[in-house]
């Protein structure tokens, strides 16, 4: 009878499979699908172990954002039959726990054990962190708390002591690689970027999953007609605002000239470009920041004494005021003119600065991290360190580099002035490196 009454119907038609936003479609379904967490959820790692024992602790979950530390609390509880009660520490406050923990009592009363996933947990005072104390020891609750801080200084010590602390990684290139394959499985088709562009992706995600999804859905969401290059995918995922432009033509002419006069080591033409400014009723102080910004840039440490000397005209200008307090600009003008020269220190900056936001937020080697607390001991923070003063040459030859990258030669000073000094300081520490020894 009922099939009658539908029988002139067309049937419902069966929902998109690319409804709700892609993180949330890719979430993992059980464990074994979550990426760049193995050694926690595999056979041997902590939450495995727990799985296959039927039988979970209060646990901490440590790691930086988009890691996956929601989804592996969902899927524990699943693993082993808990309700899960999900919380976040930042929109809750003492009712919303009062009540989670109310919930949870009378779950217990007829036979169901609670998860208690508390997000951001460091947000919680140290009073509220107490509050979870007698539930965690009666067993009312299984307290899984997410943080991106470090549990020795977020959470009381009487929390820490009750729970234990696992700490999840950043995901790899190989982990971010799956998540864009998933993706453009869940899609239908690849993603519209050339193989370059593709690594630059995953490079700008940071080990952030979440983002990196986000990032992808922007992609397919609209239609690329040819697959986007590195420049064409950050022009677009990236817009930027256009450059306000003062229309100061002869402004920016004078101190490009004043600017390229010192680099060319021409101290008559720099001290004619910086009079025609002075003259033409430039702010001093304006030049002068541009004369500092030279001592850096195109001077550095072939002599330190060229950054020294600019402030000290800062110093004297402001003391003197104009038009005494000018003279100290032509003479910090004069010395950079003069001065040998090296961008070193400039190049360096920019080397390191790409490093950085290529590598992300890779840790720092254990060796070189220190220990205030015990858990950081236990978890091998200070192991091995080399102090310097110790050894011969007051040189150890120690790592402070992180394990997942090869060490890069960002500053590469001349052989002119004071860098030449430093550059045969430099030879003599890279033979003892290479020798394997630090004296």
């Amino acid at each position: 009878m009922a099939d009658d009454l539908f029988a002139d119907q067309e049937p419902p038609a069966p929902v998109p499979s690319g409804d709700g936003p892609l993180a949330e479609r890719l979430r993992p379904k059980t464990l074994s699908d979550v990426v760049g967490q193995e050694h926690l959820t595999g056979p041997d790692g902590a939450i495995g172990r727990m799985v296959a024992a039927g039988q979970l602790s209060s646990i901490i979950l440590w790691g930086p954002p988009g890691t996956g530390k929601t989804t592996i609390a969902r899927l524990l509880a699943e693993a082993v039959g808990l309700r899960f009660a999900p919380l976040s520490a930042v929109f809750s406050g003492v009712a919303d726990l009062k009540k989670a923990f109310a919930d949870a009592e009378k779950m217990a009363a007829a036979g169901q054990r609670t998860l208690l996933f508390v997000d951001e947990i460091h947000r919680f005072n140290r009073a509220q962190q107490d509050g979870f104390l007698p539930f965690v020891e009666r067993g009312t609750v299984v307290l899984v708390g997410a943080t991106t801080e470090n549990p020795s200084f977020a959470l009381n010590a009487a929390l820490l002591s009750r729970a234990q602390v696992l700490v999840l990684h950043r995901l790899g290139e190989a982990a971010l690689g799956m998540l864009i394959e998933r993706a453009e499985a869940d899609i239908g088709q690849r993603l519209p970027v050339t193989a370059e562009a593709r690594a630059a992706l995953i490079a700008s995600a940071d080990g952030d999953g979440r983002f990196l999804l986000n990032q992808v859905e922007t992609l397919f969401s609209v239609t690329i007609e040819k697959p986007l290059d590195p420049g064409e995918l950050a022009g677009f995922l990236h817009r930027r605002m256009p450059v306000y432009d003062k229309d100061r033509d002869g402004h920016y002419n004078l101190i490009s000239a004043l600017h390229k006069a010192m680099r060319g080591s021409d101290p008559q033409a720099s001290l004619y470009w910086l009079a025609r400014m002075l003259v033409a009723g430039e702010e001093p102080l304006y030049v002068l920041r541009r004369i500092t910004r030279f001592a850096s840039e195109d001077v550095g440490l072939a002599d330190p004494q060229a950054l020294v000397q600019c402030l000290a005209a800062k110093d004297a200008y402001q003391f003197l005021g104009s038009p005494e307090g000018e003279l100290a600009i032509v003479q910090a003008c004069l010395y950079c003119a003069t001065a040998p020269k090296s961008n070193a220190a400039y190049m360096a900056q920019k080397a390191a600065w790409r490093a950085a936001r290529d590598t992300g937020s890779l840790a720092p080697p254990a060796n070189i991290l220190n220990a205030p607390t015990k858990l950081m001991k236990d978890l091998g923070y200070g192991a091995g360190y080399a102090y310097d003063h110790d050894a011969p040459e007051g040189f150890s030859g120690d790592n402070y580099w992180p394990g997942e990258m090869q060490p890069l030669d960002l500053y590469r000073p001349v052989d002119r002035g004071f860098e030449k000094r430093i550059a045969e300081r430099m030879a003599w520490w890279d033979e003892r490196r290479r020798e394997g020894r630090g004296g």
